[in-house]
């Protein structure tokens, strides 16, 4: 089969993503075989390309949202059936009895392993996956439109939850790319009123679209005290703008898996009257399964731009340069 692998981490116009052949996977006790229909392209897949993610094994192959169709199953592997769609993220193992994953918080989990980081990913034509970690994925939508769901939705919801947003409250967000069109879609369908600080005039026309009441540049404020904000911008420059910009008591979650150094903040300015600065660490299943069916009854699509799977590597060029606008999803031949 075709795969992209990461040869060696380099900038991404420096080559680091190859495409190599390699034999068809054979699943394991308890995984499944997927024949790969489409795969999202995320940021996460550009910072393993250029290394601001360590390749935990040699020529790992990214690509961590995948829909496809099961067609083989290793030994005790009964919950799908022969061609169910299925659907691959971010989170492929935890190790079921740390403290973390007893509790419900299994992404905190210490010895939890990564699609597309510890294992091949869905930037091939076949990729195995874990039953338990594998999403049942609905059949009246097209496989282009689910991809995206698998990781930045689920990244986005669980930064939306993260933000302690209030019923109706003021939400800002910071950069506009796959993951935050779909929080912001979630969240102004649920009541919200929506402030996007992004760069790029396309990225502010979606955001208008959407139903944003604001759309500014990178060091813009919001014109109103927000209630939370989440930062999807891997900058962590912008870290404090979105901290000046909440009312006292509000809450910014920083959804990214990378983030380049924050700089120092002003206690007075940026933290002072209970403002809270919260991270956000992968995802649960159940964060999955949630938004899913969120997804099903809400008005929330994603806006995506499809690419051929000979040119995934162009399509990550395009998100480093901020040419992307909204979700890059790559099709498999056939």
């Amino acid at each position: 089969m075709d795969v992209w692998a990461v040869d060696r981490p380099a900038p991404i116009d420096q080559g680091p993503l190859q495409r190599v052949r390699r034999t068809v996977p054979v699943p394991g006790p308890g995984e499944v075989l997927i024949r790969v229909e489409v795969c999202g392209i995320c940021r996460t897949d550009l910072h393993l390309c250029e290394g601001d993610l360590e390749p935990r094994r040699p020529g790992v192959v990214p690509g961590h949202q995948v829909v496809g169709a099961v067609v083989d199953r290793g030994t005790g592997a009964d919950r799908f059936a022969i061609g169910d769609r299925a659907g691959i993220a971010w989170l492929r193992r935890t190790c079921g009895s740390c403290e973390f994953c007893r509790s419900g918080s299994e992404n905190l989990c210490p010895r939890s392993s990564y699609t597309g980081w510890d294992a091949d990913g869905g930037f091939a034509e076949y990729a195995v996956v874990p039953q338990d970690y594998a999403y049942a994925l609905p059949t009246d939508r097209p496989a282009v439109e689910l991809a995206p769901f698998l990781c930045a939705g689920i990244i986005g919801y669980r930064s939306l939850l993260r933000a302690n947003l209030p019923p109706g409250g003021r939400l800002g967000i910071y950069g506009f790319g796959s993951s935050a069109h779909l929080t912001a879609q979630l969240a102004i369908a649920q009541g919200a009123e929506l402030f996007v600080i992004t760069r790029g005039a396309q990225n502010k026309e979606l955001a208008r679209e959407l139903g944003a009441a604001f759309a500014g540049d990178t060091t813009d404020r919001p014109p109103v005290p927000l209630d939370s904000a989440i930062v999807f911008a891997p900058a962590g420059d912008v870290v404090p703008y979105a901290l000046e910009a909440l009312k006292p008591g509000g809450t910014v979650a920083v959804a990214g898996i990378h983030l380049s150094d924050v700089p120092v903040l002003n206690y007075e300015r940026h933290l002072f009257h209970e403002r809270d600065l919260r991270s956000v660490t992968s995802n649960t299943r159940r964060d999955g399964e949630e938004l899913f069916r969120l997804v099903s009854r809400l008005p929330v699509r994603a806006h995506t731009t499809e690419v051929p799977f000979d040119a995934v590597d162009r399509a990550l060029s395009d998100v480093a340069h901020g040419r992307a606008v909204g979700s890059l999803v790559a099709v498999l031949p056939g």
